[in-house]
């Protein structure tokens, strides 16, 4: 398939009531702000979307709402991995269906050999009408480990390349140079990932600082290094202090700070605490957010 993907895609935060249900106004609030921002497009219920926490039923809404509030000409992925095959085919199916540009998976998660995570993907693959981006994240899901084995994850039909979740660039720059899409997925080495070859990126504080991952791209689009390095600095300073908490609540608490209430995250993930959340906007002040 003819389809070319590239440039800023926050991994989006999905909102939630109460009672773990998708909220649909904070999620329309949400891409109206980050597409004002001029992304080039979204990637749906991933990780840092809760994706894999939520029922198929739920992620078909997400998915749904992503695509009717989304500009024609924007991208949108959605991630349609599952814990078991028959779900992600399911969702895989109804992406199609919806017109997305492409869609994503993760890995199996567990001791699943390389055989069996490339039959999932090859399934998912025949069953989709759209490109599918696989997913390196070892440090998550080591079922997937070698640059021979993401290879093979590409050679599969109506695979398009990956997003890469990696420090690793050394490793990233030699798959790229086979031809494959790659999306970098380390917010913090966006601007290396991109010196390297990287199609563009995905990630989770583009939600929070779109603005300076888009000036960021579009640097590095211009070959003006100097001016990404400066971006990246001041992205790295953010997520530095982030990192010192709860990462997926601490990312809806500063959306909360912004005017967009996001809800809690799903159970067994803790929100921040009262003195958590002070702590986090002190520490937080001196970054420009």
């Amino acid at each position: 398939m003819k389809v070319e993907l590239k440039g800023i895609l926050p991994a989006t935060i999905t909102p939630f009531d109460n009672q773990e249900k998708f909220a649909v106004g904070p999620y329309e609030a949400l891409l109206a702000r980050l597409y004002t921002a001029n992304i080039d497009g979204i990637y749906v219920c991933g990780q840092t979307g809760e994706g894999l926490l939520q029922s198929v039923e739920q992620r078909k809404q997400v998915a749904e709402v992503a695509v009717r509030s989304s500009p024609s000409a924007k991208q949108v992925i959605v991630h349609v991995g599952a814990f078991r095959t028959a779900d992600a085919l399911e969702l895989t199916r109804h992406a199609s269906r919806l017109g997305v540009t492409a869609i994503s998976a993760l890995p199996p998660f567990g001791p699943y050999n390389f055989a069996e995570v490339r039959s999932y993907y090859a399934a998912i693959a025949a069953a989709s009408d759209v490109p599918l981006l696989v997913y390196y994240f070892p440090d998550s899901f080591p079922s997937v480990k070698t640059s021979e084995q993401m290879l093979a994850l590409c050679d599969i039909p109506n695979v398009i390349g990956l997003k890469y979740t990696d420090f690793d660039l050394f490793r990233m720059r030699s798959v790229k140079q086979t031809g494959v899409t790659i999306f970098n997925g380390r917010d913090e080495v966006l601007a290396a990932g991109l010196m390297f070859g990287a199609d563009g990126g995905i990630g989770t504080f583009y939600n929070v600082t779109p603005e300076w991952f888009v000036d960021l791209y579009r640097c590095s689009q211009a070959g003006d290094w100097d001016g990404a390095r400066a971006l990246q600095d001041k992205i790295n300073a953010v997520i530095r202090v982030t990192l010192d908490f709860p990462v997926f609540p601490a990312i809806k608490e500063i959306l909360r700070w912004q005017g967009i209430d996001c809800g809690p995250c799903i159970l067994p993930r803790a929100g921040l605490t009262p003195e958590q959340a002070i702590d986090l906007r002190r520490k937080l002040e001196p970054c420009g957010l």
